[in-house]
């Protein structure tokens, strides 16, 4: 009697399984060798399987939220104009093709995300939660919006807060030239040393203070629909303006 071969019998039961597509998708996909190719591969349709961000984006993070309000003025929350400003920012950054992401687009606080960090401090649990999205997604910059106050109510305009690094420093530079023509001042970008993103942060991080809510007229501004557009209008040219220079 003619003895069957095992080992043979199993690679044909294979290629008959593979040419008549009876194994799913998924399976292939966990083969060390499929992997391989979709990684390598340039075709868009695998490079969408592998992430949902085929390039790296503008992370918008989106300052305070639910139980920190940030500063205020007569019942008016930071908290919900950096949402609002965050909003528009994210869809002006998309009409113009930028791979754009927000970190939060409703108010509530990014705290009660966080089942990570062990730190009793919810302070401390927002900020590590803020820094944590930027490794879970392919990330080109950190924009932070966040609402300015000062003691001294005549204080006004935008102001750009940079990291200790070269293309930090460069893409706060190009937000502040347009902060500064949309306010007709002359302000200065500067380093935002005690800051926690931007001490941590490994990509470019920047600290947006899109203006000083103590301010009459920065207030107005902030708070109207015309105002808000105009002030994502000016953050999406210096970030245009650094992608031409840099990218």
């Amino acid at each position: 009697m003619r003895k069957f071969n095992l080992k043979a019998l199993l690679s044909l039961w294979a290629a008959l399984v593979v040419t008549l597509g009876l194994l799913p998708s998924d399976c292939w996909a966990s083969s060390p060798q499929t992997s391989k190719q979709l990684h390598s591969s340039e075709d868009s349709s695998s490079q969408i399987q592998q992430h949902p961000f085929m390039h790296r984006a503008v992370l918008i993070d989106v300052g305070h939220g639910g139980i920190d309000g940030g500063t205020s003025f007569q019942g008016l929350l930071e908290k919900d104009i950096n949402l609002a400003i965050s909003r528009r920012l994210y869809m002006l950054l998309r009409s113009e093709g930028i791979p754009a992401v927000l970190n939060r687009d409703q108010d509530y606080a990014l705290s009660d995300d966080n089942r990570w960090h062990a730190s009793r401090s919810r302070h401390q649990r927002d900020l590590s939660q803020r820094k944590q999205l930027s490794h879970e997604i392919p990330t080109a910059m950190i924009v932070s919006i966040h609402v300015n106050w000062a003691k001294n109510s005549s204080r006004s305009g935008g102001i750009v807060l940079h990291q200790p690094e070269g293309r930090s420093t460069l893409l706060a530079g190009c937000i502040q030239r347009q902060f500064n023509e949309l306010y007709q001042l002359q302000h200065t970008f500067t380093v935002g040393k005690p800051f926690y993103l931007l001490k941590l942060s490994e990509v470019p991080a920047v600290i947006v203070e899109t203006g000083f809510i103590s301010h009459p007229s920065d207030r107005q501004k902030l708070t109207s629909r015309k105002g808000q557009v105009e002030i994502s209008e000016a953050i999406v040219k210096g970030i245009i303006s650094y992608l031409t220079m840099y990218e």
